[in-house]
């Protein structure tokens, strides 16, 4: 039977060695058995501990480390991973295809977690936004590419997203506060223009210089300008709908739409895409923007790699760009198509407005 100051050392907080000392001594002065009931181990485990005790080895565990890992991936190469993630925040999956993109380095999305997770670089407890499945994109798979466009106005000024430092960056060096997104619904290839006001002008303007753009390329799909409810692309009045339809978007072989009332899910590519923007563009880079000329620059080269370097993970997309999308899809287009240079509608959109319509409408019709 086991003394009672036994199980008082077993209950108190000894280290693992003090306890196995004592259990072998136990052990030694009764047999293994008692040794195994009063210490609550098994026979086998006290057996252990004897034989290493008789050996005169120390009661420490044991290194499980492997004498040589021939497949560990080299430090060196884990460094750069590692450096990657910081630069870039990137997950294993999109961090796999971009050192393959731009360093020729192949290694799976799972080593890079591996590696991530020893050197604490994966946030577990990070909550992100749910994203809403576009389901009307994905209705559109098989049909030909520009058959559905996502369009929306993104308010940089977002100080929940971005934070008090570059908001008011933006404000105090006077660069634009809206972002213009047209976005193709099956490859996510987007064109971008920014404004300092939120208003029908400037959003009309952007969706006749896209659609310009796409018809000067030889693209005659009819267009689906897909859009939420705001009063920037026509609000919610059917009338106000049909009039712009009827003067700038017919001749164009487009037609202004909306999703249905509350389901804001059916435009969440170009919502998804907004998310990039903030995480990849806006909150790396805002605070060394000085200036308009810089930020239109800076726009381009983002846009430029979002297009035609960043690879995509979305329904369908398969790891590809959207100009590799594109081209499955059947656009056989030089990268100069995606490569539209981003402008400040401000100045410009009245004009394009007032004749613009009937211009381009011209220019489509006479191509």
């Amino acid at each position: 039977m086991c003394p009672p100051d036994y199980y008082t050392m077993i209950s108190a907080d000894n280290c693992k060695e003090t306890l196995r000392e004592t259990m072998v001594a136990f052990a030694q002065a009764n047999t293994i058995s008692e040794a195994a009931r009063c210490f609550q181990t098994t026979r086998k485990t006290v057996r252990k501990w004897l034989r290493r005790k008789e050996a005169g080895e120390p009661l420490t565990d044991r290194s499980r480390r492997p004498h040589s890992s021939p497949t560990k991936t080299p430090e060196k190469r884990a460094e750069k991973v590692a450096q990657a993630r910081r630069d870039t925040g990137y997950g294993p999956h999109r961090l796999s295809d971009w050192l393959k993109r731009t360093e020729g380095v192949e290694i799976s999305p799972w080593t890079i977690r591996n590696i991530l997770e020893r050197r604490d670089l994966i946030d577990k407890n990070k909550n992100r936004s749910t994203c809403y499945p576009a389901h009307w994109a994905w209705e559109q798979d098989g049909e030909d590419p520009f058959s559905l466009v996502q369009v929306d106005a993104k308010d940089v000024h977002d100080k929940a997203t971005l934070g008090t430092e570059r908001t008011t960056h933006l404000s105090r060096a006077g660069l634009p506060r809206y972002q213009w997104t047209f976005l193709e619904g099956q490859s996510r290839l987007r064109f971008l223009a920014y404004s300092h006001h939120n208003n029908r002008d400037c959003g009309i303007a952007f969706l006749l210089i896209c659609l310009r753009w796409l018809r000067q390329a030889g693209i005659d799909t009819a267009v689906q300008l897909q859009s939420d409810w705001g009063e920037e692309f026509g609000g919610d009045n059917p009338g106000m709908i049909d009039r712009l339809n009827q003067r700038y978007f017919e001749g164009l072989g487009a037609e202004l739409c909306r999703y249905p009332l509350g389901r804001k899910g059916y435009n969440g590519r170009v919502e998804r895409s907004h998310r990039s923007d903030d995480e990849e563009f806006y909150m790396p880079l805002l605070l060394d923007i000085e200036d308009t000329e810089q930020y239109l620059d800076r726009a381009f080269r983002w846009q430029a790699f979002y297009n035609l370097y960043r690879p995509h993970y979305g329904e369908g997309m398969n790891h590809q760009t959207p100009m590799e999308k594109l081209r499955e899809c059947g656009l056989q287009l030089s990268d100069t198509f995606a490569l539209p240079p981003p402008i400040v509608l401000d100045g410009i959109a009245s004009q394009i407005v007032a004749e613009g319509g009937e211009d381009v409408r011209a220019n489509y019709r006479n191509r």
